[in-house]
């Protein structure tokens, strides 16, 4: 019986962990965010944000509290640089991997 309790309770919290989450933003470019931290998570960074991710920059969400997610999809991101947005996922560390974005 006790083998089927920890069973289900590594079961449970392994699904917990899978589960998404909302996190919000600004969708900025890896550069700028690694020099500048928290001020690059405003809409008077946004032109520099598309101008780098334009050119090749990842693109990264910036929380208001400074702190940076890499995005493992960039494809979901890259059309919503500069914007400011709530985007669904599943982070791992320092990694967000995004499920959908809400603008």
């Amino acid at each position: 019986m006790r083998k089927f309790v920890l069973g289900f309770t590594f079961l449970s919290a392994m699904a917990m962990t899978a589960m998404g989450a909302e996190f919000s933003g600004y969708i900025s470019d890896a550069g700028c965010a690694q020099k500048q931290g928290a001020k690059v998570a405003s809409e008077g960074h946004a032109g520099c944000a598309k101008g780098c991710i334009k050119r090749g920059d990842k693109a990264v969400l910036v929380t208001s509290e400074g702190k940076v997610y890499n995005i493992t999809n960039q494809d979901k991101v890259v059309s919503h640089a500069g914007e400011k947005v709530t985007v669904e996922g599943t982070a791992s560390g320092d990694d967000l991997t995004v499920k959908e974005v809400k603008s």
